[in-house]
């Protein structure tokens, strides 16, 4: 049975599957890593990923995808993580923008004109190819910016509404981002773009472990005020991540 990828509930503190894949794809794709360190980088703990739906092929393994996307015109990767009224990342077609809102990501194989969305089918990863047109990429500058203010903002906001009281793990992430584990990117990201990115998983999570507590808001006022700081932050970093991942 296929369910939902549910890439935004990760282990704390670590990247999207479809991140993951649109950053080491990129990076075979260039040369700068083999096809085995991306499969065993994007696999992580998984115990399988498969390809299906590339023309012409049966599902096939990671290992085996890198040459069929490359055959078909792949030359990089990009991220998408959309949301409702946010479609982060996506240019169509209809169909496929759809089917990557109704998992929460997708990664677009620039040059081949497909798009890869995750889903779990028993204890699979399968990565189910349509065809996608590639979006205007975002700036990584402009989206870094955008997620610091916006970071210190939300923060503001969420401690004036007592975070610490209803959620006491937030404050302990703000105060220990320089203390998380890095992440497992391939090589060729400058220090500024790891920060990026080391900063939008991180928001991630602050906004992950905010919605899954009803927290101490008493009234229907408080709680609009959470939802929306924290729906500022969730947009900030996704698109700081897509802009991040992206070739």
């Amino acid at each position: 049975m296929i369910r939902r990828d549910y890439s935004a509930d990760v282990t704390p503190g670590a990247l999207p599957r479809a991140a993951t894949l649109a950053c080491w794809l990129n990076a075979c794709i260039a040369g700068q890593v083999s096809p085995d360190d991306f499969s065993e980088q994007v696999r992580g703990d998984d115990p399988h990923h498969l390809v299906a739906g590339l023309p012409g092929s049966e599902p096939v393994p990671l290992l085996e995808a890198v040459g069929r996307l490359r055959q078909l015109g792949g030359v990089g990767a990009s991220l998408a993580l959309p949301a409702p009224g946010d479609p982060v990342g996506l240019a169509g077609p209809a169909r496929f923008n759809a089917a990557a809102l109704d998992q929460g990501s997708a990664v677009i194989v620039t040059g081949a004109s497909l798009g890869l969305v995750p889903t779990i089918d028993a204890r699979t990863v399968v990565w189910v190819a349509q065809p996608a047109q590639t979006p205007v990429a975002l700036d990584p500058g402009e989206a870094s910016g955008i997620l610091r203010r916006t970071l210190l903002e939300v923060t503001q906001r969420l401690v004036a509404l007592d975070v610490a009281g209803w959620q006491p793990e937030i404050p302990d992430l703000l105060i220990n981002l320089r203390h998380r584990g890095s992440l497992p990117l391939p090589p060729g990201y400058d220090a500024r773009r790891v920060e990026m990115i080391e900063r939008a998983v991180l928001c991630l999570d602050i906004v992950g472990l905010a919605r899954a507590s009803d927290g101490g808001a008493v009234s229907a006022y408080e709680m609009d005020r959470r939802t929306s700081a924290l729906s500022d932050l969730d947009r900030s970093a996704r698109r700081a991540l897509v802009a991040g991942c992206g070739r």
